[in-house]
């Protein structure tokens, strides 16, 4: 009897843990929710809104909206139903996109697909979001035009501050005539660490297209293997990108045209200067005074843009290596050019088309490139003697010296 007197109390408690895990989770997540877009949005690129939220200890409702800080090219639209449980939530809605100024949908307007589909699940106790989008395979045809893409999904997993995307896309054809390109399949691999406000951050994408092909009345390019790889990331100091290309082999007629890699870094863009940068961007933005104006626009954040240059940045060309056997050359070249960030006040960017102005630009540029193993044909193309087999570009001020001879005109 005593047994069964602790039965309704117990019951009880529990009834009350769960409705308060309901409740922990419900606003766990719209904590995280609200931080992580928050974030996002401080990098600085797009602005990004929350429409018809509402919030339950079961169900959530509402809609994310992402577009460029400035004009209307294009809006993403996000709507989502949140399902809350004590452990986890599960998400699923559908991506609509929107272009142009007056927001014409591209899936059921333009395209006769429906918007693609997503879902998720938001782990409670770890923080971790863990979602897919799958994208229908589509044809559009224009007369002679024709676009078709099998389709593809996406992979995204992370938590507050950082993030991963997996992309795996099918081939797509763009052809008109008898001329077609074709790309693909393709995968992209994506990471997005950041502290709070992006304040800092790096990012990393890895970019791989198994195979590229150009065909068109006499000529035919077929390329395979290419890969890209980028990292940029900011610190207290400064803005540093990498950028790493393998071209694979790019074969025409039967032979291998092209093969080559290259690496380069730009580096020295002032950290503080791109941060204020993208504050008076995003206050530009808000007050919607430059929206049609990119003369205007530039005007306004030309100070900005150029205090980011007052470190002197520089670019690293550290590895250029390209092969041409069908052709008989061959490029084996590295070196920096710096760009000299003292007395910005003269500099403008707004005139930047006056002869005077790229002139002030122009003796900004110091630098010097080594072309080693140097082709007979460039030899004679620069009039230098046959047996030249190291070329040494100097810039002093803006001014290109060969060898130590001024540049000879390219073209005749």
């Amino acid at each position: 009897m005593r047994k069964e007197r602790l039965i309704v109390p117990l019951l009880v408690v529990l009834l009350l843990v769960w409705l308060v895990g309901q409740a922990v989770s419900s606003w766990l997540f719209e904590r995280e929710m609200a931080r992580t877009l928050a974030d996002l949005e401080a990098r600085g690129e797009i602005d990004i809104q929350r429409l018809d939220v509402e919030q339950g200890w079961w169900t959530s409702t509402g809609r994310i909206r992402l577009a460029p800080l400035l004009g209307q090219a294009w809006q993403l639209e996000l709507t989502y139903q949140a399902q809350h449980g004590v452990l986890s939530t599960l998400l699923n809605g559908e991506a609509m996109l929107r272009h142009g100024p007056d927001g014409v949908n591209l899936f059921g307007d333009s395209l006769a697909s429906s918007p693609p589909q997503w879902e998720a699940s938001y782990h409670t106790l770890n923080g971790v979001l863990e979602g897919r989008i799958q994208l229908s395979p589509l044809r559009i045809t224009q007369q002679q035009r024709e676009l078709a893409f099998d389709g593809g999904r996406l992979r995204f997993s992370g938590e507050q501050g950082n993030w991963r995307l997996r992309a795996q896309l099918s081939a797509w054809t763009l052809s008109d005539g008898a001329v077609r390109l074709e790309v693909g399949p393709a995968t992209l691999n994506s990471h997005y660490a950041y502290t709070q406000d992006a304040r800092a951050f790096t990012q990393e994408d890895r970019l791989q297209i198994e195979s590229l092909s150009w065909h068109q009345p006499q000529l035919e390019l077929d390329a395979t293997a290419f890969r890209l790889a980028n990292r940029i990331s900011l610190d207290e100091q400064e803005l540093r990108m990498q950028l790493d290309i393998d071209l694979g082999e790019i074969h025409a007629a039967e032979q291998v045209l092209l093969t080559g890699q290259v690496e380069a870094e730009l580096s020295r863009l002032n950290a503080d200067a791109i941060r204020h940068t993208m504050a008076r961007l995003r206050e530009l933005a808000a007050s919607g005074v430059h929206g049609d104006d990119p003369d205007a626009l530039l005007a306004a954040l030309e100070p900005y843009l150029l205090a980011m240059l007052k470190d002197s940045p520089r670019l690293d060309l550290q590895r250029l290596e390209l092969d041409s056997p069908m052709l008989g050359l061959a490029a084996r070249v590295d070196g920096a050019l710096f760009f000299d960030g003292r007395r910005l006040d003269a500099l403008s960017l707004v005139d930047f088309e006056e002869p005077a102005v790229k002139e002030r630009w122009r003796r900004r540029l110091d630098g010097d490139f080594t072309w080693h193993e140097l082709p007979t044909v460039v030899a004679l193309w620069l009039g230098l003697p046959l047996d030249t087999r190291t070329l040494e570009v100097d810039i002093g001020r803006g001014q290109v010296r060969v060898n130590g001879r001024p540049l000879p005109p390219l073209w005749r």
